[in-house]
């Protein structure tokens, strides 16, 4: 279980991997992982430019109430910030980070998902104008410490790292995560994302070092 306290001027949610040995280092570092301080860069093509008031997030699919947000409104929904760790593919870490946004299980309850609806697949920009998209269990986007985050540490988000928001899904792989993310769509069956076609794993369990294969 996520430890909520109240901590800040929002709910502290500190990420169940995060509190791993009463959160050594060394323990909640996955297998294969190098730890970084640093945040480094990295995404197919380049960086989408995005108008943060011109920006949407459409949450459809298998659900009684489809809707779209403007960046106003999904400012206006409970916000929480979440300690967590981030553990990439390409084998680096960087612990403690503090992601500020909405709850996923918020946004899914708004939706009133349908019992059938299992998965879900998150839809992003990406240049040049194309639907870039993540697939992540239904019961696992919407834990805790899952969020759509438009902070980090605190400061905006720069666009190579997702600006105006992106997904947080800690206990998977970052990429499961999707960056400049436009779209959640609630699903009855899995269907892999673009890196999930392109051979990456469509489960992305660090701990399992799931990187690759199905």
């Amino acid at each position: 279980m996520t430890k909520v306290t109240a901590q800040y001027q929002r709910p502290l949610i500190i990420s169940r991997d995060t509190q791993r040995c009463g959160g050594d280092r060394a323990a909640r570092t996955p297998p294969g992982q190098t730890i970084t301080r640093k945040w480094p860069v990295l995404h197919f093509g380049s960086a989408p430019h995005i108008d943060r008031d011109a920006w949407g997030l459409r949450v459809w699919g298998l659900c009684e109430n489809p809707y779209t947000l403007s960046f106003d409104e999904f400012m206006q929904l409970p916000q929480v910030d979440v300690k967590c760790d981030i553990h990439c593919v390409t084998h680096w870490s960087r612990l403690d980070n503090i992601f500020t946004g909405v709850q996923t299980k918020t946004l899914i309850a708004l939706a009133k998902p349908k019992p059938e609806a299992s998965f879900v697949l998150q839809h992003a920009a990406s240049e040049p104008g194309g639907d870039f998209t993540v697939n992540v269990p239904l019961e696992e986007f919407t834990q805790d410490d899952c969020i759509l985050a438009y902070l980090h540490d605190g400061n905006e988000l720069a666009a190579e790292h997702g600006y105006p928001v992106r997904g947080i899904v800690p206990r998977l792989y970052f990429w499961k995560g999707a960056k400049w993310i436009t779209g959640i769509e609630l699903r009855d069956t899995d269907a892999p994302g673009f890196w999930e076609q392109n051979g990456y794993h469509m489960h992305g369990d660090p701990w399992a070092e799931e990187r690759f294969g199905w």
